[in-house]
């Protein structure tokens, strides 16, 4: 197809109808299976006056034009803060289907907007929300109902495929990794201002060695990562001490990711606060605290599991693709 062509055809779906069938048939079956274990579907907005300050999520800003004159919004990268805010008011367990935006790259399995799943289970810890995880897979039939999905703990995975221990690696360890498995970076850094820090590194050895490795398992779950990779998960004191949270991995791609949730306002005031000096160090962009989160916090939010899955990936997966544009209806560049 020539050029000409292919701009002449960029109207069309980059999704085949036979996707989109499917795309609606797993839909539909999430839909169900949330309703048998009586969870809440719940819809919360887009907009925010907040953002998220992870210093490796991007927002998306603008701008609405009221009466009180300009105020600066976020698309939401996760719906996460305002189910949070729903838990504290005593919604019990929910779940959410929505497009979450992120100002990241459009690649092969990236798009800036995509589907999220996102749920909440009160009571939960973040190993039995994995087993529900596993419930949903097998039931959308993307799993052998008689078999149980792989278990892995980060510190492991690190250990068997780039033979290095992530807890008690020093930075200087974590480059020569990088360096023994021909991983070009410009700056493998020394210290948070630097273009990579430790956790970038494993960050950077996780994706470049041992997500290939993971092509070998149709779905694998990773759990309890560094203490310093918490986000919005407990950290379970020992030696060493590690973040209460999961992945999901199918064939080598990241699905989804979990936390036994954090509950201590004043803790999860001071790792925003952290973020924010990050992001300033590195020159990001200034981000504003969600406060309604922090305050609902302060008010109590129940002990709970939640985890964000990204249904487009899902999708591709189960529809055999291996590019996310061909598993979205219209890609970043059809938009």
């Amino acid at each position: 197809m020539s050029e000409d062509e292919q701009q002449s055809a960029m109207w069309r779906p980059s999704a085949d109808l036979a996707v989109l069938r499917l795309r609606a048939e797993l839909l539909a079956k999430i839909r169900h299976f949330f309703q048998d274990r009586q969870v809440l579907e719940v819809d919360t907005p887009a907009l925010s006056h907040a953002g998220n300050p992870d210093i490796y999520i991007e927002s998306f800003c603008t701008q609405y034009e009221g009466p009180e004159g300009l105020q600066q919004l976020y698309l939401q990268t996760s719906p996460e803060f305002a189910m949070k805010r729903l838990l504290a008011s005593g919604s019990g367990s929910i779940y959410q289907i929505c497009k979450a935006f992120r100002n990241e790259e459009s690649s092969r399995l990236h798009n800036p907007e995509f589907t999220m799943i996102e749920w909440y289970r009160p009571e939960f810890d973040h190993h039995q929300l994995m087993l529900e995880v596993e419930d949903l897979i097998k039931y959308l039939g993307l799993f052998a109902a008689d078999q149980t999905i792989q278990t892995i703990s980060y510190q492991d995975l690190f250990q068997r495929f780039a033979s290095l221990d992530p807890h008690s690696a020093t930075l200087a360890e974590c480059q020569a990794c990088v360096i023994e498995h021909d991983i070009h970076l410009s700056d493998t850094g020394t210290d948070e201002t630097s273009t990579y820090n430790k956790d970038m590194l494993l960050a950077v050895i996780l994706t470049h060695v041992i997500e290939p490795e993971l092509k070998q398992f149709p779905f694998v779950f990773v759990y309890d990562y560094p203490a310093s990779q918490a986000s919005l998960a407990k950290i379970r004191q020992g030696q060493p001490p590690v973040a209460e949270r999961f992945e999901l991995y199918g064939k080598g791609i990241e699905l989804a990711n979990g936390f036994n949730e954090l509950t201590d306002n004043i803790e999860q005031h001071r790792r925003f606060t952290q973020d924010l000096k990050t992001r300033k160090n590195r020159l990001q962009k200034k981000i504003d605290i969600d406060h309604n989160l922090i305050d609902a916090l302060s008010e109590g939010l129940p002990a709970c599991a939640g985890v964000a899955l990204g249904f487009d990936r899902l999708l591709m997966l189960a529809s055999g693709k291996t590019i996310l544009k061909e598993a979205v209806t219209f890609s970043f560049d059809r938009a």
